[in-house]
């Protein structure tokens, strides 16, 4: 995003920060023209929204292909899309959730699916009382000053479900939670990254809830919306088919060079990886260099299954399933049915009819009427979603020099956000953080909104789940009890067989 001169006297008004990526650099220039700048909003596509995309089509009215999901202490995005005219509906969640593992389906109800086995409850509970704890300990905007943080940036998240699993239920869905959180697998992502990720998201019930989490609503008529809105607001000051090819800082501006030969007084919010594509003169920083070499983005292809009906509502099922197999390529779905329950879909992660079939126990899932799919990782100027993600032993060093200026360049993108990272109300956050950067006086108040209509209930742990052992716990407590109890009975049979030789 380009931004002309401005009369004000500000200290940093000669300052012109740069912001490509359209929620976010949208989301800023609104503001920022508002406030009175001349901007100009640089897209690398021949679309607004980044990583958001809605597209039309008779078979299924309309679809997000991109992020979709929003729901409580997302005040940003909410705030934002009320603004614009946007609004909500519910996610189904009415009728049972599917938890399908080892080939069986098991029907529950509540966030997470009921454990029987009562050693893998302890498990279980421990697992995720532990991650929150421990995402507890770590500083929002600065995450590098937690007392362990090497200790556990140096780890992956596979090592410390090793450390912390006793049962191998345990140790499976946290797997399922690692890939529906961040599109990654256990091994890949730094145990410091992604503990700090789930707690800047509200902790693991918040993150991985449909209803009072952050899957709870979508928007009517798709996502992509608030960015088409706010480019009509700023008209012509939004050119298409514009990368940047070639970011320039002299003593009194920075230039802009686009691949078509443009060239901009400029703000930068691409994914970390994708700056590598862009020119710099002075070269970054090195610190600045070696991170965007090593923050790759998730892997995900997003596919919708439309149906004549919704079936799965005749068995009771709300269209939400937790798979748990090793033959299939997908570990979650959603209900994607319209709010008026027309177009009714299944949403997913790559086409997998046969898994639905298996998982719903009906031969309908195996006839769906339309079929849509966006694959993130051939895509160009995203190169994955929802996010890119830090490997073990980099989120330490370099998680302090993401938002951090470089002369007069500033740095935005949903990664650089301190509170829903990876998700759009992170985007719009970040995009209103680095205008701010720039220096000019803009006031925003998105932490403190509230909708009636998105009413925050308080996430709860029940006495059980904050006070019941881990496995090793209780073994050792098993122990000292058996322990006590033998000798207890040694003592007592002792003096038995001592009152007989006596009498």
């Amino acid at each position: 995003m380009a931004v002309q001169p401005h009369t004000s006297q500000n200290a940093h008004a000669d300052s012109f920060p740069l912001l490509i990526i359209p929620i976010i650099g949208l989301a800023a220039a609104k503001v920022l023209k508002e406030a009175g700048l001349r901007v100009v909003v640089l897209e690398a596509r021949d679309r607004v929204g980044g990583r958001t995309y809605t597209v039309q089509g008779p078979e299924f009215q309309y679809v997000d292909l991109g992020g979709a999901y929003v729901g409580p202490t997302q005040n940003a995005i909410l705030k934002l899309a009320k603004e614009l005219g946007v609004q909500t509906y519910l996610i189904n969640e009415k009728e049972k959730l599917i938890h399908y593992v080892k080939g069986k389906t098991y029907p529950f109800q509540g966030l997470f699916p009921p454990v029987w086995n009562p050693i893998a409850y302890l498990d279980y509970n421990n697992l995720w009382r532990t991650i929150d704890e421990m995402g507890e300990k770590i500083p929002a905007e600065a995450p590098w000053t937690a007392a362990q943080a090497v200790q556990w940036d140096n780890m992956s998240m596979k090592e410390l479900f090793d450390k912390l699993c006793w049962t191998r239920v345990a140790r499976d869905f946290a797997t399922l939670f690692i890939n529906v959180n961040v599109t990654s697998e256990p091994h890949e992502v730094s145990a410091l990254w992604f503990l700090w990720y789930i707690k800047q998201c509200g902790g693991t019930k918040r993150i991985f809830s449909t209803s009072n989490g952050g899957q709870e609503r979508k928007f009517i008529g798709g996502s992509g919306q608030i960015s088409e809105r706010i480019a009509e607001l700023l008209g012509s000051c939004v050119r298409l088919n514009e990368p940047v090819i070639k970011i320039c800082q002299k003593d009194t501006a920075v230039f802009v060079e686009t691949i078509s030969g443009g060239k901009y007084e400029v703000i930068n919010a691409v994914p970390p990886g994708l700056t590598m594509k862009v020119h710099y003169d002075p070269q970054l920083p090195s610190v600045r260099n070696q991170l965007i070499q090593r923050v790759p983005m998730g892997s995900i292809i997003k596919c919708m299954m439309y149906y004549k009906r919704p079936f799965w509502k005749e068995k009771d099922y709300c269209g939400t399933m937790m798979i748990e197999d090793e033959d299939s390529p997908i570990s979650m779905t959603l209900d994607d049915t319209k709010p008026d329950g027309s177009y009714p879909c299944i949403m997913g992660k790559v086409k997998v009819s046969e898994i639905y079939a298996k998982v719903l126990d009906s031969e309908e899932a195996l006839h769906p009427v339309h079929y849509e799919e966006k694959d993130w990782c051939g895509e160009q100027y995203s190169g994955g979603c929802y996010t890119a993600y830090f490997p073990p032993g980099t989120f330490c060093q370099f998680s302090r020099v993401l938002r951090q200026p470089f002369g007069r360049l500033f740095f935005a993108g949903t990664e650089t956000a301190t509170k829903w990272s990876g998700y759009m109300d992170g985007a719009v956050q970040a995009g209103e953080r680095a205008a701010k950067e720039v220096g000019w006086d803009l006031h925003w108040q998105s932490e403190g909104c509230r909708f009636e209509s998105h009413k925050i209930r308080p996430i709860k742990s029940t006495f059980w789940e904050k006070h019941l052992p881990s496995v090793p716990a209780f073994f050792t407590v098993l122990g000292v009890s058996t322990a006590f109890t033998a000798a207890v009975l040694g003592i007592v049979t002792l003096k038995k067989t001592s009152n007989v030789v006596l009498q």
